[in-house]
């Protein structure tokens, strides 16, 4: 049985996960008392004697804990920013090409970030199949539930007395200056950062990411980005799907609860959505983690996750 410690199992992130693995038989969670949770000593010690071992803290207290082990066979999972584009690490998003192999041997995965993942889902098979030049200036729009935010935007939107501006979707990152933007541009090879609108909306979880494109930008059709989806995304939790009868909408709650991805085309010969949709929670967080560790251990990577919605 393998042993796995969640080092910030308090936040969202950490809290989901143990949701998670503290239903399954094949795991043994290592649990600190609340009064050890920060101390250094007891940290060291539950990382070092773990299998795998989750990082849900912020990117500071993440590189505090990555200095802590010391163990050459411990795994850790990163679901900070901190790791994301560095060259030591392998990015957890299994769907890229060779990306299940690399994360099947590695000993450093860093989670996607939630933004990020519907992005290069729908940019990187572009960029790599030729299909998009790698100098292309994108624009992407991105909707999110407030459960991204964290326990303290959490408690904001669910406040019975919360500020009525809360009552409407707003948009942040207005500086240009995404924390998610580096690894935008990394995954996707891109040579321009993209104009980049998140969203947070007046809903608990799900996204819905948005890339615009001209047909004069593609080299190729609609038909074909479709088809290349098809071909790209035929194992794991991302698949694509035409769009559903969703009277003339697609609404970004549709995978609230869920650890898939759905990828999807709309537009006409001129002018072209690509749509990828999924749980900000889940795909874009604990479920990915979650996804990475399975490939780590050798299951079926599905193995504890809520996939289409069952």
């Amino acid at each position: 049985m393998k042993k796995v410690f969640i080092d910030g199992s308090a936040g969202t992130t950490g809290l989901r996960i143990y949701e998670r693995l503290s239903e399954r038989t094949d795991i043994e969670l290592i649990l600190l008392p609340d009064e050890l949770r920060k101390d250094i000593e007891a940290r060291r010690k539950a990382i070092n004697s773990a299998d795998i071992v989750f990082l849900c803290l912020p990117d500071d207290a993440a590189r505090e804990s990555v200095s802590l082990a010391e163990n050459p066979d411990t795994v850790i999972i990163d679901t900070s920013t901190a790791h994301r584009t560095s060259p030591d690490w392998d990015y957890g998003f299994p769907e890229l090409s060779e990306g299940r192999e690399r994360i099947a041997c590695s000993k450093r995965i860093a989670n996607p970030g939630c933004h990020a993942s519907g992005f290069v889902s729908l940019v990187a098979p572009l960029t790599q199949s030729g299909l998009i030049d790698k100098d292309i200036s994108l624009t992407c729009f991105s909707l999110t539930g407030y459960s991204g935010g964290g326990k303290k935007m959490i408690a904001e939107f669910e406040d019975e007395n919360k500020n009525s501006l809360l009552s409407s979707p707003g948009m942040y990152g207005l500086s240009q200056q995404h924390k998610h933007l580096k690894d935008m541009m990394k995954l996707c090879q891109l040579e321009n950062a993209p104009v980049f609108c998140p969203i947070v909306a007046p809903y608990y979880s799900g996204m819905e990411v948005t890339v615009p494109l001209f047909a004069k930008d593609v080299k190729g059709s609609i038909d074909d980005i479709k088809e290349l989806y098809k071909s790209y995304y035929n194992n794991g939790l991302v698949h694509y799907a035409d769009p559903a009868d969703e009277n003339g909408f697609i609404y970004a709650n549709a995978f609230s609860g869920r650890d898939d991805m759905q990828i999807t085309v709309c537009g006409n010969d001129e002018r072209i959505l690509l749509v990828s949709r999924f749980d900000n929670l889940g795909k874009g967080a604990s479920g990915a983690a979650i996804q990475n560790m399975n490939i780590v251990l050798g299951v079926d990577e599905a193995t504890g996750l809520n996939i289409g919605g069952k």
